[in-house]
């Protein structure tokens, strides 16, 4: 069964996350310990969060 275009651009926009992921990678080395720390805390605060939004997509909730 093909899918929707919905489906799709859903699909592309779990690849832009990806992209920032690696960038973000990309940058942590040279980050200071202080920054980095800063930038974890940061990520546990975002809402909604990847575990959030994976949860919902299994239909967990």
């Amino acid at each position: 069964m093909p899918l929707s275009g919905e489906a799709i651009r859903t699909m592309n926009y779990v690849d832009d996350i990806s992209v920032t992921l690696r960038r973000i990678l990309a940058v942590l080395p040279s980050l200071t310990e202080e920054e980095r720390q800063r930038v974890a805390d940061h990520i546990k605060r975002a809402d909604p969060s990847y575990d959030s939004v994976l949860a919902a997509v299994q239909g967990k909730k």
